[in-house]
């Protein structure tokens, strides 16, 4: 099994999906999720397959300036030749502002499986990271993301 080649193409599926809620671009995002895929988003809201992801998500797009995120891959663990679990730090930069938003920073976790030789999303998870009562690591967090070459 080799390992950087998985987590290179893992890494390489997460940053489509990124690149896909950057274009506001719903189809693009459930065309990566497997036919049981399921998305938790920053507000809790479940989506559940790809059919639904496009229907809800062109909705989202279509009613909310949604900003684009800023992310940086903290992990990639194997768990089989194929399955992996990644895990990233994401902020936010609001529509017509020019700095991040730490209130909507969040940790994102993506479970990717192999089907039929290509990567897909079986679970993708959009945490919020308030910490709250400690903002010196909310301070923490979005410095890393505004240094961080992986935008």
């Amino acid at each position: 099994m080799d390992h950087s080649r998985i987590k290179e193409e893992v890494t390489a599926l997460y940053k489509k999906l990124i690149e896909a809620w950057n274009h506001r671009n719903a189809k693009a995002m459930a065309t990566l999720y497997t036919e049981t895929g399921e998305q938790i988003g920053f507000d809790g809201s479940l989506m559940e397959g790809p059919e639904e992801m496009v229907s809800e998500l062109s909705e989202v797009f279509g009613q909310h300036p949604t900003p684009p995120f800023v992310s940086k891959v903290k992990d990639v663990r194997i768990l089989g030749e194929e399955s992996a679990v990644l895990r990233a730090i994401v902020g936010m930069v609001p529509p017509g502002q020019t700095e991040l938003n730490p209130e909507l920073n969040a940790h994102q976790t993506l479970t990717a499986v192999k089907r039929d030789q290509e990567w897909k999303v079986e679970l993708f998870q959009n945490t919020p990271a308030q910490y709250h009562g400690r903002p010196d690591l909310v301070e923490a967090m979005t410095e890393e993301l505004k240094n961080t070459p992986d935008k």
